[in-house]
């Protein structure tokens, strides 16, 4: 595909084409580890007299959030048109990503990933870019999110410990290391 040909496509097609197939190649489970359009905010409440709503128009909702399993959210992924840069949309997957208190956040137009990485060390670039064919597996990202945290290798049971789903549509996410359902 030319490059005018991939500047038509909309932002659900760039996902669908190039960026959730760069992402499943690099060993990433399509059913158990990536989350899509995931709502982090439901939007802010507007008060009206005795009568108050949500906007949910307003609400925050990160393209991509990928779990190293259910509840355990390791980086976020902000997808933009190829009309834009690939860093196009890293700030908005930074804003994201102190949300979930994760440490990776990616952001991608099709074209390749650009990556701000909270624990890049000595050495280490904090931000880069890189194709498709090279975004990080998920024991890469989990390492990433370990040291993070602070997590100690003997601990790791202790953060991926299953939990009990009780069959309602709420679901457990790790934030600044307790878990909140």
């Amino acid at each position: 595909m030319d490059s005018n040909e991939k500047k038509e496509l909309s932002e659900s097609d760039i996902k669908a084409k190039f960026i959730t197939p760069a992402i499943v190649r690099a060993g990433w489970d399509e059913m158990m580890q990536i989350r899509r359009e995931v709502t982090l905010t439901p939007g802010p409440v507007v008060v009206r007299g005795n009568l108050s709503s949500r906007n949910k128009k307003k609400k925050k909702f990160a393209d991509y959030v990928l779990q190293k399993e259910k509840g355990v959210p390791v980086a976020v992924v902000e997808a933009k048109e190829n009309n834009y840069t690939i860093s196009h949309g890293l700030q908005q997957a930074l804003g994201y990503a102190d949300i979930l208190d994760v440490p990776c956040a990616f952001s991608s137009n099709g074209d390749g990933f650009a990556c701000h990485n909270k624990t890049a060390v000595e050495g280490e670039d904090t931000e880069t870019e890189f194709g498709l064919d090279a975004f990080p597996s998920p024991a890469e990202l989990w390492a990433r999110y370990k040291r993070f945290r602070g997590i100690a290798d003997d601990q790791e049971s202790l953060v991926t410990e299953p939990y009990h789903d009780d069959g309602g549509n709420k679901e457990r996410v790790l934030v600044s290391g307790a878990a909140w359902r």
